[in-house]
């Protein structure tokens, strides 16, 4: 890969978490942990929103401790959210995988027929198209996945 795209500024992964994303942010992650562990694929996804639907407790100050909410209205619209959101995650772990193996056997059959280990330009080509698509976050997610097809440089 061309170093004008590695060397490009990146932000931090959890810039956006930070950002107004509230004491919800990283909530998600224990699910997503314990999804990813069992390789259950998306039949983890129902394990996942079934441990979000949890009625949460309140704590000394009245907040549902697993939401963060004050309210117990709230506290439902967040765990209703949530359980979509761990359904796209599932459903983005699947399309990562299913992607990175497409992607290997791109490069195992080119490198059969006698041909290069990658084609940097179909890899900036995917990258331009995940930097248009999403800013500057994109480029890094577009080098992640074209590293999980093809391997480190």
């Amino acid at each position: 890969m061309s170093a004008d795209l590695i060397n490009q500024p990146t932000s931090t992964p959890t810039a956006g978490l930070d950002a107004g994303a509230g004491p919800d942010a990283g909530a998600a992650a224990p699910d997503l942990a314990e999804r990813t562990d069992t390789g259950a694929g998306s039949a983890g996804s129902s394990a996942a929103s079934g441990a979000a639907s949890d009625s949460g407790t309140t704590s000394g100050s009245g907040l549902d401790e697993r939401t963060g909410a004050g309210a117990q209205p709230a506290a439902d619209e967040i765990k209703n959210i949530r359980e979509r959101i761990d359904e796209i995650d599932g459903t983005i772990i699947d399309l990562w995988l299913e992607r990175s193996r497409l992607s290997q056997q791109v490069g195992r059959t080119r490198m059969a027929s006698g041909g290069t280990r990658l084609v940097l330009s179909r890899e900036r080509e995917i990258v331009e198209r995940f930097r248009e698509a999403l800013g500057p976050d994109g480029t890094q997610v577009a080098l992640l996945l074209l590293r999980a097809g093809r391997g480190p440089l």
